[in-house]
């Protein structure tokens, strides 16, 4: 039987930050020193939080005893899941941030199928291309789709793709769910067709579908599909100036 769909998000997020001791427990921080890791861009300092606990990595290992002492802080002074984050991120007072970004989960027997048919595209395919150069290009970076590995899925207006979702795979363990609508065609209920389908395939494949997602708009897509709240993740630079 696979594990619940928490467990293996712990599972995979301490392997992206090269923690062996793994993912912290309720309550607790962290922080790992891995100047190249998967968790944030190169030399930066990454956070996921999950179900009130933190993890984190840092590049340098004179970070580590002050990144862990704020972290547990803002555990402690926050009033539940996540309220580190939006709290906590001026207390640190840092220069440039990535996020934060909100962490949903599905597990199978959560999920809530759409039940709409959609059309099925391959990797790269005209057509998508096509409806990422119709949106901003912020639209189509945050969509993701520019990099999915999966088979597209895709609704049309005519002959013309409008809505669109794939995923790509995090270590072999996720389903990084990638979703794309044009704007003349939002709040129709199409960004939870495609994105069904590609649900529907990942879970087909045992992977964990995942869902990182800022904008409203995205997380009640993702609620809607039936994908859990877990966390949130940040990536922050020049975060020893918040440690003086």
């Amino acid at each position: 039987m696979s594990l619940p769909a928490a467990d293996r998000a712990r599972e995979m997020w301490s392997r992206l930050a090269g923690s062996p001791a793994g993912f912290p427990g309720p309550g607790d921080a962290g922080v790992v020193v891995s100047p190249e890791s998967s968790l944030c861009p190169p030399g930066w300092s990454g956070m996921v939080e999950l179900d009130g606990a933190i993890l984190a990595v840092v590049p340098r290992p004179d970070l580590v005893n002050g990144v862990r002492e704020r972290l547990l802080a803002l555990l402690g002074d926050g009033d539940g899941a996540g309220a580190w984050a939006g709290a906590g991120l001026s207390r640190l007072a840092v220069g440039e941030v990535l996020g934060p970004a909100e962490l949903a989960y599905l597990d199978e027997t959560d999920f809530r199928p759409a039940g709409v048919e959609v059309e099925r595209l391959p990797s790269g395919h005209g057509d998508v291309e096509a409806l990422l150069a119709s949106v901003p290009e912020a639209d189509a970076a945050e969509s993701g789709l520019e990099r999915t590995e999966s088979p597209v899925y895709v609704l049309r207006d005519g002959s013309r793709v409008v809505a669109a979702s794939a995923y790509r795979t995090w270590v072999e363990t996720a389903a990084h769910l990638c979703v794309l609508t044009a704007d003349p065609h939002r709040g129709r209920g199409l960004a939870r067709a495609v994105a069904s389908a590609a649900v529907a395939d990942a879970l087909a494949d045992g992977l964990l579908p995942q869902w990182r997602a800022r904008p409203a708009a995205s997380r009640r897509v993702a609620a809607a599909l039936g994908f859990r709240r877990h966390g949130e993740q940040l990536s922050v630079r020049d975060l020893a100036a918040a440690l003086v």
